[in-house]
């Protein structure tokens, strides 16, 4: 199940918003500063003070501001643009009055002229239109600041996509490599039971008594571990020791092994249970088709980054193109090489020069994380 909030949070997240909002007013206290030095007002120390004190109400009401558009974060894109610049007129009119408030009527002192205080006076509406007239400037400062916002909800939500995408990616990869490693016991399991099947009919109960304890010593290891942990080389070899001696019990003067691995690389990682299909395949063709001895043969040798592990036989009546069968056996090997390594997981085959025939595999050398 994919959980929405390891996707991240919706919107602009507060602590991005609050540094926006800061240094949005930053700057505009600054340039405001400037304009007032350029211009040669009076009381600077005092300006300055006041334009501080304007400066915080403007930060809290433009996070008030911040906090109103979260809510619309779910709202189609055309209604957020909407709410963003509608919803910016009454903000920037509470910042202008009181912007108007600390410059005019708190203790105004030498901030108003004496013809702005005859103004005030004798003309009706003058307050409210100085105050419109400034929240018109604060607008389109709020604006800027909402049209920031809406680029970065937009970007947040774009980057959300991609990672709720990459997750979906990952699950359905982790679906697959789970599908393709279950297909793998059930095809080995109706296999060894035919095996055993034969055993029976032919009276032969040590042999089939045998098997059956084998048989539980190799699902005993195999089950324990996740489908989609890697585990070392040495504990698959391992399984594949255990699988062959289940057939070795069938086919006792006619199964030789040979493994050859370097010590170095029996700590590499490998998929769980990646050579059970090509071994079953080399039983089957191998073995199966001769009355002679067949060795088969595990190898690996480290080429770089990659390493190469190869499965083959020297039975004399190798896989033709009639042999397909159910397309498990190297088939589900390819598919799981590709989910789990892409391009660098690679699987070819063949027959050998002379009898038998060999699978190779090729995939990163990993030695972590198994």
């Amino acid at each position: 199940m994919i959980d929405p909030a390891e996707d991240g949070e919706r919107g602009v997240a507060p602590s991005i918003a609050l540094y926006s909002i800061l240094g949005f007013w930053f700057f505009y206290t600054i340039i405001v500063s400037l304009r007032a030095v350029v211009v040669g007002f009076e009381s600077q120390g005092e300006m300055a003070a006041r334009r501080m004190v304007v400066a915080t109400i403007g930060i809290i009401v433009t996070w008030i501001f911040y906090l109103v558009l979260r809510r619309f974060d779910r709202k189609p894109l055309v209604v957020r643009v909407a709410a963003a610049f509608s919803l910016a007129a009454p903000f920037a009119l509470a910042m202008a009055a009181a912007n108007y408030y600390i410059f005019n009527v708190y203790d105004p002192g030498n901030f108003i002229s004496d013809g702005e205080k005859m103004k005030m006076a004798k003309e009706d509406g003058y307050v409210l239109i100085s105050i419109v007239e400034d929240a018109l400037s604060r607008y389109f400062f709020l604006s800027a600041w909402a049209g920031l916002y809406l680029a970065l909800s937009y970007a947040s939500e774009a980057h959300r996509t991609e990672r709720r995408a990459a997750r979906l990616e990952r699950a359905a990869q982790q679906a697959e490599l789970r599908s393709l490693r279950y297909q793998v016991n059930p095809h080995f399991l109706f296999n060894t039971l035919n095996s055993l099947s034969t055993l029976v009919m032919r009276n032969r109960p040590d042999e089939a008594e045998k098997m059956i304890m084998s048989l539980s010593n190799f699902y005993r290891t195999s089950l324990t571990g996740d489908p989609l942990d890697d585990v070392p080389l040495a504990e698959e070899v391992h399984l594949q020791k255990l699988y062959l001696d289940i057939e070795a019990v069938r086919f006792p003067d006619r199964l030789v092994t040979r493994i050859d691995i370097p010590p170095n690389l029996l700590t590499a990682c490998v998929p769980g249970l990646i050579l059970q299909p090509l071994v079953e395949n080399a039983i089957k063709y191998g073995v199966s088709r001769t009355s002679s001895p067949v060795t088969i043969t595990i190898t690996a040798r480290e080429d770089g980054d990659q390493m190469h592990i190869a499965v083959s036989d020297d039975g004399d009546n190798p896989p033709g193109q009639g042999d397909a069968g159910s397309g498990i056996g190297l088939a589900n090997v390819r598919d799981r090489l590709t989910a789990r390594f892409g391009d660098a997981g690679q699987i070819v085959y063949g027959p050998r020069e002379g009898d038998g025939f060999s699978v190779l595999l090729t995939l990163p050398v990993i030695r972590r994380g198994c």
